[in-house]
């Protein structure tokens, strides 16, 4: 499975947020500059993840984002989850439209035990986990 542009972005800020010192708020054109991420699409993307409650926005001179609560709180699943549906309905990987249990195509089986898998890691795996790896 492959996020889409958002949702990648999504998480790449999250992650930098979360390794700002002393959770002080980060604004959204810095994180933009660091990660090379266009400021007008991040600002609606850390705006939607506010609305959320993954984030928190302040404004004002040291305004900006932080985290919403310690990042070990915060699962993969919760920030990309706003931008991509990974828990929803897997589509066939040879692009049939009446694959499924049932009637499956030849890959179905294996690749169901696949989205599976990364289901379960962006469901397992927090922000934290990833900072405490890298």
């Amino acid at each position: 499975m492959i996020l889409s542009q958002t949702a990648e972005y999504a998480l790449r800020a999250v992650l930098a947020i979360a390794r700002e010192a002393d959770g002080k708020a980060v604004g959204a054109a810095r994180i933009a500059e660091e990660l090379g991420i266009p400021a007008n699409y991040l600002s609606k993307t850390l705006h939607q993840l506010a609305r959320a409650g993954i984030l928190e926005s302040a404004r004002g001179k040291l305004g900006g984002f932080r985290l919403a609560r310690a990042g070990d709180r915060i699962t993969l699943l919760e920030v990309v989850g706003e931008f991509d549906d990974i828990r929803g309905k897997r589509s066939c990987l040879l692009g049939r439209t009446t694959c499924s249990d049932h009637t499956p195509c030849v890959a179905h089986h294996r690749w169901k035990a696949v989205a599976e898998k990364q289901a379960a890691f962006f469901r397992d795996t927090t922000v934290a986990d990833l900072l405490r790896a890298g």
